[in-house]
């Protein structure tokens, strides 16, 4: 049985399928973990994850860790039940009406109390040892952040043999990106820094996507950029990137052509990118 099998029972299903039961269970089990006094703030942001906010809550709420923590969830201009969700849950309850990651991200941060940020998505389930092992290489000396691996659920158009194929090519082409150039390998649903200094440095809010890596480009001066491999912070997330190029093939294809274009320019270390005007909220 994987670490995840409970979490997908319930993963996809509007708040009214999941039980009572499980939805206490995850309450108790997250109000038990809050601490006033918090070494790692845990920071989850939503918009419109109603569907799957809970399967991550309960893999947050069985997380082993020996160190105090606070919950936090961000709701990001939501229109389904997630706000419900959230107060079910024990988790603390924020609002950013500003539609964005930046600005999600960014309200979460700027109410953290722990030493230690961990940013998470809705969207994922994390293994139980997750933040005990991010926050392990955090307290390394000289480490500002800290980003790991991310694997996709299996579902009916995608098998877990062409998964782990995918995957396998990805994290090859990652590890290599990584030596030169770690902040294009840096995903929100898989990101951990030092407080004081992100709250220094602030996400950015005027981009789409790529606050999470223009963060850890930002941290570029002051210390280590750690990537890690380890498979206790291996997380599991859904299929939406892979789903939107329209199949398995066409998202293969494409990121193999980006491959190919950008693969002299991962072994080039730089200090600034610049942004595609699509990306940018205006």
């Amino acid at each position: 049985m994987s670490w995840y099998s409970n979490y997908m029972t319930i993963f996809e299903k509007p708040l009214n399928e999941i039980s009572e039961d499980i939805i206490q269970k995850i309450r108790v089990q997250i109000i038990s973990k809050q601490s006033e006094a918090p070494l790692v703030s845990v920071i989850l942001i939503a918009h419109n994850e109603e569907k799957h906010m809970l399967s991550c809550l309960w893999s947050l709420s069985e997380n082993i860790c020996n160190f105090p923590i606070e919950i936090i969830a961000v709701n990001n201009n939501s229109t389904d039940r997630t706000t419900e969700v959230m107060e079910r849950t024990g988790v603390i309850c924020l609002n950013e009406t500003k539609k964005g990651p930046g600005y999600a991200r960014q309200c979460g941060l700027n109410h953290a109390h722990g030493k230690y940020h961990i940013c998470i998505d809705s969207d994922t389930l994390y293994p139980p040892h997750y933040i005990q092992t991010m926050v392990n290489e955090l307290q390394k000396p000289g480490t500002t952040c800290v980003f790991s691996l991310w694997s996709f659920m299996k579902d009916e158009n995608h098998t877990r043999l062409g998964l782990f194929s995918y995957e396998l090519l990805r994290d090859a082409f990652l590890i290599l990106q990584s030596f030169r150039r770690p902040e294009l390998c840096v995903r929100g649903m898989a990101f951990a820094f030092d407080t004081e200094l992100g709250q220094k440095i602030g996400f950015r809010t005027d981009i789409k996507r790529g606050e999470d890596g223009s963060m850890a480009l930002a941290m570029k001066p002051y210390g280590k950029l750690r990537f890690l491999l380890n498979r206790k912070a291996r997380v599991l997330t859904c299929n939406s990137t892979i789903n939107n190029d329209g199949s398995f093939f066409n998202s293969f294809s494409k990121r193999l052509k980006k491959g190919r274009q950008t693969f002299r320019s991962i072994f080039h270390s730089k200090k600034e990118y610049i942004d595609d005007e699509s990306n940018l909220i205006k």
